[in-house]
């Protein structure tokens, strides 16, 4: 299985003086309707679509429920959602103002260990284009041809057309 990526040119943004690098983005595709990943996810199974997408929306109601209150939500083989923040301190603890103090409040999904393993087994990338300047380059090669840059002629191995599998 292999995932396109497309290359996308970027500042740092801690040091905007350094040159632009190049760096590889997931080049995505529309994702499917729920109706479209229902049917997709229960072919050849006893399970019907309806079923699974009734499932499905009861989950996406139990989970903010239970992460309000408090608790880190595991689902079997697929993994875990909890809630994070970041807070303010303060020296006396008379001072502390939750309403005020705690900010950037996010749900985190950690997947399960076989997820993450199924995923990336025999996982490898494909040359899904370059980005520039709001032109979309379908390859590598058609970008190079289009600039009269010689392939591998950056400071790299093998001008970054070779696949290697992924981790997470």
């Amino acid at each position: 299985m292999s995932v396109s990526y497309k290359l996308v040119r970027r500042a740092n943004p801690r040091d905007k003086q350094q040159p632009a690098k190049w760096y590889a983005t997931p080049k995505s595709s529309s994702p499917l309707t729920g109706k479209a990943m229902t049917r997709a996810a229960t072919e050849n199974t006893t399970t019907a679509p309806i079923e699974m997408e009734a499932s499905l929306e009861l989950l996406a109601k139990f989970i903010p429920q239970q992460l309000q209150q408090g608790h880190t939500v595991r689902i079997p083989g697929l993994g875990t959602f909890r809630l994070t923040f970041k807070s303010d301190g303060v020296e006396n603890i008379n001072d502390f103002r939750s309403g005020t103090m705690i900010k950037n409040t996010r749900m985190v999904f950690t997947p399960d260990k076989e997820l993450r393993e199924n995923l990336l087994r025999g996982l490898k990338f494909e040359d899904g284009g370059v980005l520039e300047d709001d032109i979309s380059y379908a390859s590598l090669s058609d970008y190079r041809l289009a600039k009269g840059i010689p392939a591998g002629g950056g400071s790299g191995s093998g001008g970054g057309e070779e696949e290697r599998p992924g981790e997470l």
